[in-house]
């Protein structure tokens, strides 16, 4: 590990423990369920969201504390003067300043003021509401989700588990917000899927990638959910998966990006559930291409850029593996829990 990496994670310590107790979620005011910030779970990070401190206002980066509080990063660098080597209103902007941006973050959290916002306070949206290119997925990385799938599966071509990660993309308009509605439409499908997933954030520019060095290119994580139109998917277009995930809305990310200091990936669980009901649960170690395989395969002849999002896959336990099968209907909460990192919660609508 490089020596400006080193000093990064350690002023990112400094930033994420000065709270000094256990997080937990903030009371709403608005009589929504309240914001759950969870306990990071690596030594070393930062919580980093994209929120309108008010409706009408001009999104911008913050710094979400412990204790659920809020520091504006444009704001807090005008007045501590310090002039940021990133854009402070784009998360792609501030992933490609690279150790630079994450020690001046650490400057600015650790000589924070007592203005801040409580996050319940503000809107919070994507970490990346624009993507610059398609979100990257991982098919069937739980040998579980693998097997539940075979018997509704329109391709019945696939019955041995691929020798390399699967990949797939999300259309841009896919992307959501954390807390915002999911759209549904009749007259387009009726067989809205639930899939969590821990979502990454490439850091650098890189093409070729090994896995040995594969995990210098992670920003930070987030949680997303690759929420699937399944009748679209098997049926309309018999087994091809871009579309049926590619509807407006239907994917989900947030509620920010924990910086990869801030995240041990082996105490990770993927969780979801539906009205309250536990639909999946997995360890991260379940996965069976773990991130540097798939940012190899990814990036094999294909150059990954900071701001890219890869989702890393869902656990068994989605409705349509279920007997009888499951699906959301209007007025339906789907929470995406990713442990260490944040729940995002989103109504059918």
């Amino acid at each position: 590990m490089d020596t400006n990496r080193r000093d990064a994670l350690k002023l990112g310590a400094s930033a994420a423990i000065s709270g000094m107790f256990i997080s937990n979620a903030i009371a709403a005011t608005d009589g929504q369920s309240p914001i759950v910030v969870e306990p990071l779970t690596g030594k070393a990070g930062l919580r980093i969201a994209n929120y309108l401190p008010k409706m009408g206002a001009t999104s911008r980066l913050g710094l979400v504390t412990n204790d659920g509080m809020v520091v504006d990063i444009p704001a807090e660098a005008a007045r501590q003067k310090v002039q940021l080597s990133f854009d402070p209103t784009s998360m792609i902007s501030l992933a490609a300043s690279g150790n630079k941006g994450l020690l001046e973050l650490a400057t600015l959290f650790k000589g924070r003021g007592s203005n801040l916002a409580n996050v319940n306070n503000v809107i919070l949206l994507s970490p990346i509401p624009k993507p610059q290119s398609n979100i990257y997925c991982v098919g069937w990385n739980y040998l579980d989700h693998f097997e539940e799938g075979l018997k509704h599966r329109a391709d019945t071509a696939v019955k041995e588990y691929p020798k390399v990660p699967v990949l797939f993309t999300k259309g841009t308009q896919t992307m959501n917000g954390p807390f915002d509605n999911i759209p549904y439409d009749a007259g387009i499908s009726t067989m809205i899927d639930w899939e969590a997933e821990l979502a990454l954030v490439i850091g650098k520019k890189g093409k070729n990638i090994s896995e040995e060095n594969a995990m210098d290119y992670v920003f930070g994580y987030s949680a997303y959910n690759d929420t699937t139109a399944r009748d679209i998917q098997q049926k309309r277009q018999s087994g091809q998966w871009f579309k049926g995930k590619s509807i407006d809305g239907h994917g989900p990310m947030g509620p920010w990006v924990v910086t990869a200091g801030g995240v041990n990936l082996d105490d990770t669980r993927i969780i979801c559930r539906v009205n309250g009901v536990e639909k999946q649960n997995a360890s991260y170690k379940q996965m069976y291409f773990k991130i540097p395989a798939i940012i190899a395969e990814l990036s094999r002849g294909l150059t990954l850029l900071p701001g890219d999002i890869i989702a890393t896959g869902t656990p068994s336990g989605v409705g349509a593996g279920r007997t009888p099968q499951e699906f959301m209907k209007p007025g339906d909460v789907m929470e995406t829990n990713i442990t260490g990192i944040g729940i995002i919660r989103n109504k059918i609508a």
